[in-house]
């Protein structure tokens, strides 16, 4: 991969990281804890006057304000570039040259095209189609799926780079991102059959389909186990109804009037009293039986990702649409889940990254007493600690991210 990346779009880059076992380890020579050289931040972190003064936070006795000021202080100009938005290859934040460049190219994109749009499409309630759809023309929809159906082959550490780069952005787009690229597009490349795989992804990965994942009901959110939808076999075996209700699904619309695209749909095909024995279903707009309930609107955030009830009237669907073997779901949820719940701590890394930012630009900003704020002790505190909160959550994430292969069995 080339060592400057080319304009947008780029999606070559976002083909070029594989599974982790095949990244070496890096070592801690570029470590950003060990030194402090990393790429140009993006401009909203380079205000055109002066940050906060604040010290260089990573041992935890920092926290405590006598020995904050007994280190040196830098201006936040200089701690924010180059410490929230490290960008140096090799370190746990972009552990290959390849990484870098995914994260430069998302960032670029975020601030061009996805932050100027955020806060009219929050307000107005509405899912930015055509905006969701570039993510597709740069390779990210598809971003852990198989190339040969599409996707970019990238791993665990590639996906959080996206959202955390999204969600400081815009953080109603990066969870219809989500939605889409992990919980469909990711769990059917994990637990789908090479037919299923080559019948759905290559729209998905494009962004000419969108999709989604059934899993919570009125009644079973985080006791996903004990979920009420049900599939029975019918005309011998050779299809399922599927009758039950399924709420709060992300991509459950995208136009506030119709279902989404396509669907992972989780039902038990067990014995109703046991807990567990649930299969996975394909399940496609315009089946028999499958309508959308409603749009859950006036959300207290996020709503731009459109959330949204379905319902499944004896719907239809072929046998040749089960993920996995017959009462196996569990194993494909676990599966997904695992990635699924690290980029939504990549997101919340994101939204952290961009509360600081904007603490430290309004310190600076606003007057007191005839001085910025940035200019008293207990603000300087307040900015500091949430910065080192911030970078902290990082390197617990990014730690992780390295630690997991999307191709393994849960334990």
């Amino acid at each position: 991969v080339a060592a400057t990346p080319p304009p947008l779009p780029h999606p070559q880059i976002v083909r070029s990281v594989r599974n982790p076992r095949q990244i070496s380890s890096p070592s801690t020579e570029g470590h950003p804890w060990a030194s402090d050289c990393c790429v140009n931040p993006p401009s909203r972190a380079d205000p055109s006057t002066d940050l906060p003064q604040l010290p260089f936070l990573f041992p935890a006795a920092m926290f405590l304000r006598g020995s904050i000021l007994s280190v040196a202080r830098r201006p936040l100009a200089t701690v924010a570039s180059r410490l929230i938005h490290s960008g140096v290859a090799g370190s746990p934040f972009e552990p290959t040259e390849a990484h870098a460049q995914l994260r430069s190219m998302v960032r670029k994109f975020a601030e061009n095209e996805v932050d100027p749009q955020a806060n009219d499409f929050n307000r107005d309630e509405r899912m930015n189609l055509p905006l969701f759809r570039r993510l597709g023309e740069l390779g990210l929809l598809g971003l852990t799926a198989p190339e040969e159906f599409g996707g970019s082959g990238m791993d665990a550490t590639s996906a959080c780079i996206v959202h955390e780069e999204l969600s400081a952005a815009d953080p109603a787009l990066c969870l219809s991102y989500l939605a889409h690229s992990l919980l469909f597009v990711n769990n059917l490349a994990r637990n789908g059959s090479r037919e299923q795989m080559a019948r759905f992804l290559p729209g998905a990965c494009s962004g000419e389909t969108i999709g989604g994942m059934c899993m919570s009901e009125p009644d079973a959110g985080t006791d996903v186990l004990s979920m009420r939808t049900r599939a029975e076999a019918t005309d011998g075996g050779g299809a399922f109804e599927l009758t039950g209700t399924k709420m709060w699904i992300t991509n459950g619309t995208v136009d506030g009037s119709t279902t989404g695209d396509v669907f992972l749909v989780y039902a038990k095909t067990g014995p109703p009293q046991e807990r567990g024995g649930m299969s996975l279903f394909l399940v496609e707009k315009g089946a028999p039986g499958f309508s959308l309930g409603q749009q859950i609107k006036d959300k207290c955030g996020m709503r731009a990702s459109l959330t949204a009830e379905l319902v499944f009237d004896k719907c239809r669907v072929p046998r040749e649409n089960l993920v996995g073997g017959e009462g196996d779901a569990v194993r494909c949820m676990m599966r997904n889940l695992e990635v699924e719940r690290l980029c939504l701590a990549a997101m919340s890394c994101g939204i952290a990254r961009r509360s600081v930012e904007a603490m430290a630009r309004y310190s600076n900003e606003r007057s007191s007493f005839g001085k910025p704020l940035k200019s008293f002790g207990q603000i300087q505190r307040l900015v500091g600690e949430a910065f080192a909160r911030m970078r902290a959550g990082r390197a617990y994430l990014y730690d992780v991210a390295a630690r997991i292969d999307l191709d393994s069995d849960p334990e």
